[in-house]
């Protein structure tokens, strides 16, 4: 799981790295609302974890720029002080998904991301369906078919495919790709490419409308027919 969190408080961000970093999640942090905003716009997050009360921009006026300007259904979870029927009122109506009151428990944080997460794909025995268009990915099985038809992929095939399906048809970066393959240590050749041209003769070679994209000087994005009418 990727998270961004946007926090001013270095005590509490350095808490939040300290816990959830062994238990495997990637995260970004921003300390203002401009740069936090910058970051959730520009990269690819399963959740933001958004303080109210920020420099610059309110963690109100982030989530109805994601909500609004950006389009974005990302899962945001609101990390406050203020704990006033009034105050979370106000924050699931600028869009937030849930809120939880400072001080917190880490334990229980986990919990909410974790449930935050499963709400967002949709859960079936634990594991997320992803659907776009004809296409549907088992992420739990592993189980990717289109049309009926089963396709077979490699691990790293799987894994760019669920990075794109996860947001279609939005153009998905190279270097977030990239990222959700090999973490810090990417290859030094484009190996991405080699990658894409597979993924790209299973996914749409054997049927009549190409559902992958390249968008040059971009990245990536996964279409339905619906889509590129």
């Amino acid at each position: 799981m990727r998270i961004l969190i946007i926090e001013d408080n270095p005590d509490i961000v350095a808490n939040l790295y300290g816990f959830l970093e062994p238990k495997g999640y990637i995260l970004d942090s921003a300390a203002n609302g401009y740069a936090g905003l910058a970051l959730a716009a520009q990269n690819t997050y399963d959740i933001v974890v958004l303080d109210v009360m920020l420099p610059g921009l309110t963690g109100l006026d982030i989530c109805q720029k994601l909500r609004g300007e950006l389009g974005s259904n990302i899962p945001v979870l609101m990390l406050t002080a203020r704990d006033t029927l009034q105050d979370k009122v106000a924050g699931f109506d600028s869009g937030a998904d849930d809120y939880l009151v400072k001080p917190f428990s880490l334990v229980e944080l986990d919990i909410r991301l974790k449930a935050l997460l499963r709400r967002a794909n949709g859960v079936v025995g634990g594991a997320a369906i992803l659907r776009v268009g004809e296409l549907s990915f088992n992420t739990g099985t592993y189980e990717a078919v289109r049309a009926g038809i089963p396709l077979g992929l490699t691990k790293t095939g799987y894994i760019i495919l669920k990075c794109l399906m996860r947001e279609a048809p939005k153009v998905v970066p190279r270097h977030v790709i990239e990222h959700a393959v090999w973490g810090d240590d990417r290859p030094d050749s484009d190996a991405l490419r080699t990658h894409i041209h597979a993924l790209r003769q299973a996914l749409d070679k054997p049927f009549p409308f190409a559902m992958l994209r390249t968008i040059p000087g971009l990245g990536f994005k996964l279409v339905s027919a619906d889509d590129a009418a």
